[in-house]
């Protein structure tokens, strides 16, 4: 990787690591300091593969909300950053600005970290034999592994700075942080175990 090339200006991709070997593929580190492509990859089959990992956390950052209900409620960004990628990019921006000073460390090996962690290896599917629906437990391919890690945190950041006097950056920073370290209260974490639970249940 180019050692000059600083994302932001600020943090550098050199030394980043993925250490889930069934991740590395699909995790792209090219370096660059603003992250947006501007779409070049959105009309090619499996072109996300190629873009930047930290372009992918922004570009789900702008969708609008669940459109489910989570907690009790349905959460949504009201369009605060729908179609708004300068936003979403200054939101993640400041995360990795707070990540760096609470925690001493480069925040793109922490996002790293955080998606690894809270990537579910098994999920049950649908089947049908008879007439009748079963679900059966299915391992996870490591692209969907990485795009639910990265809605997860997501979504985790969208609820927690819903109707709250926290930010989305804080949220979003707070996130990182706690499922970098496997925390419990990580949502990530919490949606990881649920989902691996349900497909141990249906093995």
């Amino acid at each position: 990787m180019d050692a000059h090339v600083k994302l932001f200006n600020k943090y550098d991709w050199d030394g980043v690591v993925v250490n889930d070997r069934s991740l590395a593929r699909y995790i792209s580190l090219k370096p660059v300091v603003f992250p947006h492509s501007f779409g070049r990859h959105a009309s090619r089959q499996f072109g996300k593969v190629e873009l930047n990992v930290v372009e992918r956390l922004i570009n789900k950052l702008m969708r609008g909300g669940t459109g489910e209900k989570l907690s009790g409620k349905v959460i949504r960004t009201h369009g605060r950053l729908q179609g708004r990628k300068s936003k979403a990019i200054a939101v993640v921006r400041d995360a990795f600005d707070v990540i760096a000073v609470r925690e001493k460390t480069n925040p793109l090996q922490l996002l790293i970290a955080a998606i690894e962690n809270s990537a579910p290896r098994e999920e049950v599917t649908r089947v049908q034999f008879g007439g009748v629906f079963y679900q059966v437990a299915v391992d996870v391919s490591a692209m969907r592994r990485l795009d639910m890690a990265i809605r997860n945190i997501v979504l985790a950041t969208i609820m927690q700075s819903f109707a709250k006097k926290k930010t989305m950056a804080e949220a979003l920073a707070d996130e990182i942080i706690l499922a970098a370290k496997g925390d419990i209260n990580s949502y990530a974490i919490k949606k990881r175990d649920e989902i691996e639970r349900i497909a141990r249940g249906a093995r």
